[in-house]
């Protein structure tokens, strides 16, 4: 028995294995298509490549590590992930996450979270955790990307004025540093670039949508800064090579330090990838990623990337969104976008070295702008209070604390909000003794001891946020003398709500009132027959399975007193 179940054991971990590994009908797919996935693939690697240089800056690791994030981790997250049309690569929202972690720990640091995180997520992906990602609310996406396109923009500061970057990492206390700074000796060429930049980005999207214009504008900024007087800070020399592998930022007394920053990267990299694999599948319909694929695919690509050098990595909404404009039908035009940015490392690296850093500034605030959806947040904003309310609450955290606090106190809030919602749907209320039944029932028929006969219907769920809606309290001095407790609209049960409801029958018990029950599911039975008084009921026969069977043994009950009270009274005579 042990070995047959040992064997079950062991082919059930490895069928999970082998679903997160790349399948024969992946290569099907490149094949059918292969024009239209290899030109989709050379236009976001256009559009990818500012981006890559830029969030790379922004990280603190350079250029050449977002180059070589989106080159390793786009390829691998590719091959390995569960959608056909996801592109990876650095990102806005993992660049705000990584900053502070730069600041505390060195670039060290941020690659050994990197292999962390990654880990992370392929722990995650076995454990099938990709289903989960769906419960975070709408109300929370929106205000954390609110608030990464706030912090995004202010992490620009010092390549849109062309200052140093400040010390620390609170991106807003160091934006109001550099703003000072600028204007006692203020140049105005880098600002000019980058806004000049933003607006080409920006405009030229509105106009012509299939040009890319990120691409068009930093050319254009490189040529002029090349070509005229003026002077901006560059990006400066890049090799012309990928970086050899190297493991020599491997260090183990920093598991304990780095592991809360591990746990906040991969949260973000399965948040992120699984909204814009949802985002992907809207736009195509006849698509549907893998969820748990997905994550797994995402922490290869995080485990290996920070070995070339690569910072985090996670699915890009934006690139994905070209991607799939551009025509994609497979994975194929992802593993083609990280090809062409490595041929552009092998063989332009020295122009990409002439880049102004204003021009890369303009491309991450213009990419700022375009997170936020007006129309959407609007809407969210109109829906409910509480809904607005927890938007903005995730906003100003992300940009005052970190993500992963953010996103914890919006759902913390949204939580409770969702309690209190739920609870206004809980009552109790005293209703006619034979109300709901069937017509010409039995039950329905009037009877004498009716009026000592009081039935309560409960609705909604009885558990903590809702028991203190449970008053079960017949008027004192009256003559009720049994009380029917119809359970069948109770939607839940948990232990605070059963202890209450207990409690409540102890009380009637207490007073000479018979308590019966009726109508109680066969999911809450487990949970009320834990309680003793209710177990008590159960085997006094006190239970039923509809209302009627309890009116018919209240009525038998009351009758058989009356009964034996005439036959007391007649003796004393």
């Amino acid at each position: 028995m042990t070995t047959t179940s040992s064997t079950r054991t062991g082919r059930g971990a490895w069928g999970r294995v082998r679903a997160l590994l790349p399948r024969a009908s992946d290569l099907t797919a490149m094949r059918r298509s292969p024009g239209r996935d290899l030109l989709a693939g050379v236009t976001v690697a256009i559009v990818a490549l500012p981006l890559a240089l830029g969030f790379g800056i922004s990280s603190g690791l350079g250029a050449q590590a977002g180059l070589v994030t989106a080159i390793v981790a786009g390829f691998l997250a590719a091959v390995f992930g569960g959608s056909n049309l996801q592109v990876s690569g650095p990102t806005g929202a993992m660049t705000v996450v990584l900053v502070p972690i730069v600041a505390l720990h060195g670039p060290s640091g941020v690659l050994m979270v990197g292999v962390m995180a990654g880990l992370i997520l392929i722990v995650l992906a076995w454990a099938r955790g990709g289903r989960y990602m769906r419960y975070v609310p709408a109300p929370v996406i929106e205000g954390f990307t609110l608030g990464i396109a706030a912090v995004i923009a202010l992490q620009q500061a010092p390549f849109v004025l062309g200052l140093p970057q400040p010390e620390g990492h609170d991106v807003l206390v160091g934006a109001v540093s550099l703003v000072r700074d600028f204007a006692a000796a203020p140049d105005w060429t880098p600002p000019l670039i980058a806004l000049g930049v933003a607006a080409v980005m920006l405009i030229g999207a509105r106009m012509y949508p299939a040009v890319p214009f990120s691409l068009v504008a930093v050319v254009a900024a490189t040529l002029l800064i090349q070509l005229s007087p003026l002077s901006a800070p560059t990006i400066g020399a890049l090799p012309a090579s990928l970086p050899a592998p190297s493991l020599a930022f491997l260090d183990p007394a920093a598991l304990g330090p780095l592991m809360g920053a591990a746990f906040a990267v991969a949260a973000l990299a399965a948040l992120e990838s699984l909204l814009s694999a949802t985002v992907a599948d809207g736009m195509r319909s006849d698509e549907r990623h893998d969820p748990d694929r997905e994550l797994f695919g995402q922490g290869v690509a995080n485990l290996v990337a920070p070995v070339f050098g690569g910072v985090p990595a996670t699915a890009a909404i934006a690139r994905t969104a070209v991607n799939v404009r551009s025509g994609a039908r497979s994975r194929l035009a992802a593993i083609t976008h990280a090809l062409v940015l490595a041929l552009v490392v092998l063989v332009a690296a020295p122009l990409v070295g002439l880049v102004p850093l204003a021009a890369l500034g303009g491309v991450l605030l213009a990419t700022a702008v375009r997170m936020v959806e007006i129309s959407s947040l609007r809407s969210m904003m109109r829906f409910t209070r509480g809904d607005a309310a927890v938007l903005m609450l995730t906003a100003v955290a992300t940009v005052a604390l970190d993500l992963v606090m953010a996103v914890l106190a919006g759902m913390a809030v949204t939580a409770v909000l969702a309690l209190r919602a739920v609870s206004r749907d809980a009552r109790v209320e005293r209703v006619e003794l034979t109300e709901g039944l069937p017509e010409g029932h039995e039950a329905r028929e009037p009877d004498l001891v009716d009026e000592r006969v009081v039935a309560y219907r409960l609705d909604g769920p009885l558990f903590f946020a809702a028991a203190h809606r449970f008053p079960l309290e017949p008027a004192e001095g009256s003559d009720v003398a049994v009380v029917i407790l119809r359970m069948s609209r109770v939607s839940a049960v948990d232990a605070t709500g059963a202890r209450v409801l207990g409690e409540a029958v102890e009380r009637l018990g207490r007073r000479g009132i018979v308590v019966l029950m009726s109508g109680i599911r066969e999911e809450h039975r487990r949970a009320l027959n834990a309680l003793e008084v209710v177990a008590g009921l159960q085997e006094r026969g006190r239970v039923f399975e509809n209302t009627s069977e309890a009116i018919g043994y209240a009525r038998a009950l009351l009758r058989e007193r009356d009964a034996l009270d005439g036959v007391e009274g007649a003796a004393a005579v």
